[in-house]
């Protein structure tokens, strides 16, 4: 993967914060967070009254790959359920790191979370799997909700992803463009092995409507672009489409030549995480390239009611922090800790929370409800993907929206599920 990189939605979260002190009188129905256990999986924590720790990472003062919303979101998640009596009587400590985008800066995270005796790794980016998930496997710590930025993330047994990475955005962005009347899909898309992958990915959404595919290799880090743009375009003819699948600096440094290109037929398209609502701003919004855009996510528009829960934690307890609810980390990261709030509520009260714990619920299989953000999440054997290579990818399901009056908004009502793309099935009648 590279560094940067969605059925009706449920009810919206903020029932839960109304009764957020009934709730918290009784450990069984509280939407727990965190727990602290001995360190890893393996060994118990001792029962009441002992804080429960977890920690959130990810890259900040680097550049392209910063997501500092995901830890300020963490510390603002724990001091929200302090606030509401914690889980059963214990305090929730939210540990973060900055794992720098580099090998060691991830290594160090983990090592940390161990050391700590963290019982969950929660809604973190790092394109650095293979160096951190076998640190938490070793510990027994399981991480649920990361970015989806490295394959470890879809393959090992503690992993535990809220979403499908990129190969579902990009199989996702396949079948909206199929919708959309695309005869022709240029590809633009990271000269690399994650790169060589979401050319099938992609092939497989569309090739049962005959669309042609155009691949474009281009670097990961550029400044000019121009060359790429210019043949993404070619002949500009109607049912022409361009399919950035760069990251997010790349691709803010191809809308300017697309921009001067001034194509009179090719459809732009790209997926969240490349770019989103402040991205759309700060290039013009309806005046700019990005007009008519589509883009596919995995979770609901950031104006959708399931988000209320979070700007107003974000609002309140975000002490002051730059929190933009419109990142898909920063809404990855929320959905990881409702997960582990539901996971934690699900163990016996009279039990300590371990890592263990935790991943006995989780892998149970019995189905989460992340309240409309993902349709329910379950990760047990009938939930995984006939993949050998990301068997963990379970949520198959993207959302479909489109830059409207300046704003991205929902272009297709609710879910769309992909997994017949991603296991190179043929889509369903």
């Amino acid at each position: 993967m590279t560094r940067n990189g969605t059925p009706h939605p449920l009810p919206a979260v903020s029932g839960r914060r109304r009764a957020a002190t009934a709730l918290a009188a009784s450990a069984a129905v509280l939407p727990a967070l965190l727990s602290a256990s001995a360190c890893g999986g393996p060994a118990a924590a001792d029962a009441a009254g002992q804080d429960v720790t977890v920690m959130t990472w990810a890259p900040s003062g680097t550049g392209a790959a910063d997501r500092p919303g995901m830890t300020a979101l963490a510390e603002a998640v724990g001091r929200d359920l302090n606030a509401h009596g914690g889980l059963a009587g214990h305090q929730v400590r939210v540990l973060t790191c900055n794992e720098h985008d580099t090998t060691d800066g991830a290594t160090a995270c983990a090592d940390q979370a161990v050391s700590a005796h963290a019982v969950a790794v929660v809604g973190s980016a790092s394109q650095y799997g293979s160096n951190f998930m076998p640190i938490l496997e070793q510990a027994g710590i399981p991480f649920i909700g990361g970015y989806g930025l490295s394959a470890p993330e879809f393959s090992s047994p503690l992993s535990y992803p809220v979403n499908g990475g990129l190969p579902a955005l990009v199989a996702g962005s396949g079948r909206q463009l199929v919708e959309a009347g695309c005869k022709q899909v240029a590809l633009i898309r990271p000269d690399s092995r994650a790169g060589d992958a979401l050319v099938n990915y992609l092939d497989a959404a569309v090739k049962s409507n005959s669309v042609k595919i155009v691949d474009i290799k281009a670097p990961e880090k550029s400044n000019d672009y121009s060359s790429y743009a210019r043949r993404a375009i070619g002949d500009d003819k109607p049912g022409n489409c361009l399919l950035s699948a760069l990251g997010a600096e790349p691709t803010a440094n191809l809308l300017d030549p697309y921009r001067r290109a001034n194509p009179k037929n090719t459809q732009l398209a790209s997926v969240i995480g490349s770019f989103q609502q402040s991205v759309v701003d700060s290039t013009g919004g309806d005046a700019g390239p990005l007009h008519g855009a589509y883009a596919t996510g995995w979770f609901p528009v950031e104006s959708s009611a399931v988000w209320d829960d979070l700007r107003a934690t974000a609002r309140t307890y975000g002490n002051g922090a730059t929190i933009d609810v419109a990142d898909p980390g920063v809404q990855t990261t929320w959905v990881a800790y409702e997960v582990l709030r539901q996971a934690a509520g699900r163990i016996d009260p009279s039990k300590p929370i371990t890592a263990k714990a935790l991943q006995v619920v989780l892998d149970s299989g019995d189905p989460i409800d992340t309240a409309g953000t993902t349709p329910p999440l379950g990760w047990g054997v009938t939930n995984m993907l006939p993949s050998s290579d990301s068997p963990r990818l379970v949520n198959t399901s993207v959302t479909f929206q489109q830059v409207q009056n300046g704003r991205l908004a929902e272009q297709h009502q609710g879910f769309t599920d992909i997994r017949w793309a991603l296991t190179n099935q043929k889509p369903p009648a």
